[in-house]
Order: C-alpha cells, then sequence, then structure tokens
C-alpha cells in the first residue's frame, strides 16, 4: 500500500514540474523609444543641404507623424534657425509628432543654385527622411509648414512631389504661389525672380509655370490652410487668393485665414492665433 502512495505522489509531482516547465513565458516588456535628437543631419552634400530632426519619446511607426518646417527668406537668404520658435511651440502642443527642420540651398547672384535647386533640395530632404522611416520608427505621414519662401516650397512640394501622397496637409504662411502673376505685378517684382530663376519670363516661361504651386492643384491635393496678411506688400493677399481659388474649383479642403492689419511677417499676436488655427486645421483633417 505503502508504495503504491508513494508512486502515486510521484507521478503527481512530475506531472505538477512538466506543467511548470511548459508554461509560456510571459511577455517582454518593452521599453518605451527615448526622444531622439539630430542637429544638422545632412541629406546632400553641399553645406545647406542640411536639417535638424526631432523624435518623440514613445514614437512608433503606425501613429507618429511628422511635420516638415521650411524657412523663408526669398530664395535668397534665411535659416532653418529662424523657425526655431515654431518648432519649439507645435512641439509643446504636439507632443507625439516629430518634426523636421530644415534648410536648402540658396540663390546667389542670379547664377549660382537657381530654381529648381531649393525645389529639390525640399523633395531630396523628406524623401531621405522617410527612406529612414522604418529605423527611425516613424509613419510616412507628413505634414508641410513653411513662411513666405517656404511656403511656396511646402505647397511646390505638396502638390508637384508628392506621388505617393505622403504630404497630410500643407500650412501656408504667405507664400507665393503663380509666379508668372508675380512676374506682371512690376519691375521690383521681376527684378526678384530674376535673381533666383536666372532669367526673365520670356526667356524661360517653364521655369516660372513649372515652379508655380497652383499649376499642380488637383482633386487628390492635400487640405491647405493659408494664412495672410491684408497688409503684406512683399507677397500680395491676391497670391492667396489664387491659391484657394484653384483649390475650390478642384474641390480640394481649405481655410483660408486672413489678418486684417499684419504684414509680411506676422506680429506676435498674429504668429499666436495663426499657430492655433493650424492646430485646428491639422486636429480636423490629419487622423
Amino acid at each position: 500500500m505503502r508504495q503504491i502512495i508513494a508512486v502515486c505522489i510521484l507521478i503527481l509531482l512530475f506531472a505538477s514540474c512538466n506543467r511548470e516547465t511548459l508554461s509560456p513565458d510571459p511577455d517582454p516588456v518593452i521599453e518605451p523609444l527615448p526622444p531622439v535628437t539630430y542637429t544638422d543631419l545632412s541629406y546632400g552634400t553641399q553645406q545647406l543641404q542640411k536639417m535638424d530632426v526631432f523624435l518623440p519619446g514613445g514614437r512608433t511607426a503606425n501613429t507618429t507623424k511628422t511635420i516638415v518646417v521650411i524657412h523663408g527668406g526669398a530664395w535668397l537668404d534665411g535659416d532653418k534657425s529662424e523657425m526655431t520658435f515654431v518648432v519649439d511651440s507645435l512641439k509643446k502642443r504636439l507632443p507625439n509628432y516629430a518634426f523636421i527642420n530644415l534648410n536648402y540651398r540658396l540663390a546667389i547672384n542670379g547664377a549660382t543654385s537657381l530654381f529648381p535647386a531649393q525645389e529639390m533640395d525640399v523633395k531630396n530632404a523628406i524623401e531621405f527622411y522617410l527612406a529612414k522611416s522604418a529605423s527611425y520608427s516613424i509613419s510616412k505621414d507628413i505634414i508641410v509648414l513653411g513662411a513666405s519662401a517656404g511656403a511656396h516650397l511646402a505647397l511646390l512640394h505638396s502638390y508637384k512631389n508628392d506621388p505617393d501622397k505622403h504630404v497630410k496637409a500643407v500650412i501656408d504662411f504667405f507664400g507665393p504661389t503663380d509666379l508668372v502673376a508675380i512676374w506682371n505685378e512690376g519691375f521690383l517684382q521681376q527684378f526678384a525672380l530674376m535673381a533666383v530663376t536666372g532669367k526673365t519670363y520670356d526667356q524661360d516661361p517653364a521655369i516660372y509655370t513649372q515652379s508655380s504651386p497652383v499649376n499642380f492643384i488637383s482633386s487628390q491635393s492635400p487640405p491647405t490652410i493659408a494664412l495672410q496678411g491684408s497688409l503684406d506688400d512683399i507677397v500680395s493677399p491676391v497670391q492667396t487668393t489664387l491659391l484657394i481659388d484653384k483649390l475650390n474649383s478642384k474641390g480640394v479642403s481649405n481655410q483660408m485665414v486672413l489678418y486684417p492689419y499684419e504684414e509680411h511677417g506676422f506680429s506676435t499676436a498674429g504668429n499666436i492665433d495663426a499657430l492655433a488655427r493650424s492646430l485646428a486645421f491639422i486636429a480636423k483633417y490629419v487622423k
């Protein structure tokens, strides 16, 4: 009898040990990714082909979108540092977003780095960044924001150079939209455009039409918000009206915000309001 009991106990012990051995391991704990910043990351071989990249903590390849920020300066001047306040403001309000703040080649003396160099730099910078989406753990959905000449480049990329439709929204701070119309405004405008194209409109109409965002708007263009000062004497409010009219004709979601007392470059109050409206636009159209 004692032998039978002993055998039963051994069987129970073996079965218990066997169950413990076969029980699955608990799921591993996956730590959230930390925030990462890359300063002056090169996307080309030229000195100005650099960008700052800000990746948020806890990012994922499925959910983390990116806002691309492009400075102004008439395609002749300017630096990404001028948009630091925009990036910092948006980072506080959109902590789950990644950000790119980029430089691009500047036209010199109507002879060097002329159009479409700036357009190609924006295209190449964004493609360089998106090619790293897996290693960065970000999605390929982006929003493009620019001011003045940077807004022109933001619009041009979003309407012309985004065949895979990664751009989900565009934020346009008083950007040129139709270079042919600007050429027809007068001598000062013609002088400025010759400095970045190296040609008059009559000499090379194609560079003017091919560099005008309005010529590439289609029904598939991304939602666009345009923020414009009524007193702007550098980029006429007519440029924004032309943009909105074309977007409406193609059935593209858009919003125009006209500031009656703002010039080219907003006051502090104007910038605060414009960023708030941009955030509301993003919340509405970018899911």
